[in-house]
């Protein structure tokens, strides 16, 4: 009987079971179609992780899906179809079986419309309230799921130019929390970088939107237009009642941060080469009118240099927080398959991927977990969205969680 643990915690409390949960030995706990009934052993069972079949979890069903995909290219009679078994040894926690409800699509896109809604007014009287709960909104939906998150945003921001300052505050504001978080700041400094990361385009988010659609890159004139719009940024939230310096330094020097070692900047400055990191790995992963979105590892080759072709220490960080294939980039395997990243990997280089494509070329019926500590499905490159000829619904995708 091959087995999978589940991770710690994954389970609830009162969850309608749609598998059925065993011990290390494959004994029989509880069965398919009963709630989990809540008792001292259960909550010690859910912190320690149940066992469930392997044929009973989504990898497997995916596995053999791909499987009889093959031999039915090759050829193979009915016969072996009706008999076939999934490659399948599970070398890492595999997803949950159950329908646990993963963040959609639908709510960030509903995140991105508030926030163009908040940014686009500045001057309302409200504005800093209504900014602090989109903050707080955003922070508490990342918590409960960082990777899936993540996914989203990478995906989002590198399909269409159109509403890119919202799309890129977002992203900002993930990557900022995420890295900060990697560091070791506290929960106070990681609110004033995360504002700081919202509003760093403060009144010039329209014309940034602008410039996205235009077929064209930006002339002379344009980009003397947008010059110093940190100083415009931090000037507005100065006037609208923001007294935090360390927020005011970041959004003010943003594009001005120099290379060089964090250690000795005051904390302003700090977060100002923190969020010019982030402002450049955001942005190469976003398209313009005039280009194309670049690969994650395009992204992360600008940032881990820094402007004198030096590793950068902000830059590193980041690409730590996030890894070299963050969820929600695209990838090529050492099997020929292309796929997008579900999951950051212990790794910085070993996600877990969801092949898409076939080695063929041939879209996959079903996604395929992929496991890029083995050879035969490690990364060999990092691929831009256009190099995927294939429509990824995030929805499906985010099930796969």
């Amino acid at each position: 009987m091959d087995l999978v643990q589940l991770p710690p915690h994954s389970l609830r409390v009162g969850q309608v079971l749609t598998f059925s949960l065993r011990d290390a030995a494959g004994h029989l706990l509880f069965a398919s179609g009963h709630p989990l009934p809540d008792t001292p052993q259960v909550r010690e069972l859910l912190a320690r992780g149940p066992w469930v079949q392997a044929h009973e979890t989504r990898e497997y069903q995916r596995a053999l899906a791909h499987k009889l995909d093959t031999m039915m290219l090759q050829g193979a009679p009915l016969s072996a179809l009706a008999g076939a078994k999934a490659d399948y040894k599970p070398t890492r926690p595999m997803p949950l079986p159950s329908q646990a409800g993963p963040a959609h699509a639908a709510v960030w896109a509903d995140l991105q419309w508030h926030a163009q809604q908040v940014l686009r007014d500045p001057r309302r009287p409200d504005f800093l309230l209504r900014l602090t709960q989109l903050l707080d909104t955003v922070l508490a939906r990342l918590t409960q799921q960082p990777d899936a998150a993540l996914a989203v945003l990478v995906h989002d921001a590198a399909q269409e130019p159109l509403h890119y300052s919202a799309r890129h505050a977002l992203l900002s504001l993930v990557l900022a929390e995420m890295t900060t978080r990697q560091l070791g700041w506290s929960e106070s400094r990681r609110r004033t970088l995360g504002l700081a990361a919202l509003t760093m385009n403060l009144d010039s988010g329209a014309e940034q939107d602008q410039h996205a659609l235009r077929p064209q890159a930006l002339g002379p004139a344009q980009r003397e237009a947008l010059a110093g719009h940190g100083d415009r940024a931090a000037a507005t939230l100065r006037e609208i009642g923001v007294d935090d310096e360390g927020w005011l330094a970041a959004v003010r020097l943003h594009h001005d941060a120099g290379p060089g070692p964090l250690a000795g900047r005051s904390d302003g400055e700090l977060m100002a080469r923190l969020l010019r990191r982030i402002d450049v790995y955001g942005a190469r992963l976003s398209p313009r009118r005039s280009r194309r979105a670049l690969s994650a590892g395009q992204a992360a080759r600008a940032v881990y240099l820094d402007e004198r072709q030096q590793p950068d220490e902000a830059g590193v960080a980041l690409i730590k927080a996030v890894g070299l294939y963050p969820p929600g980039s695209l990838a090529q395997l050492a099997s020929g398959e292309q796929g997008m990243v579900l999951k950051r990997g212990h790794s910085a280089n070993e996600p877990l991927v969801a092949a898409l494509v076939g080695r063929s070329g041939t879209p996959l019926t079903v996604p395929v977990l992929r496991d890029t500590r083995l050879p035969a499905q490690a990364i060999t490159a990092s691929l831009a969205p256009h190099e995927i000829r294939l429509r990824i619904h995030m929805d499906a995708m985010l099930k796969l969680y």
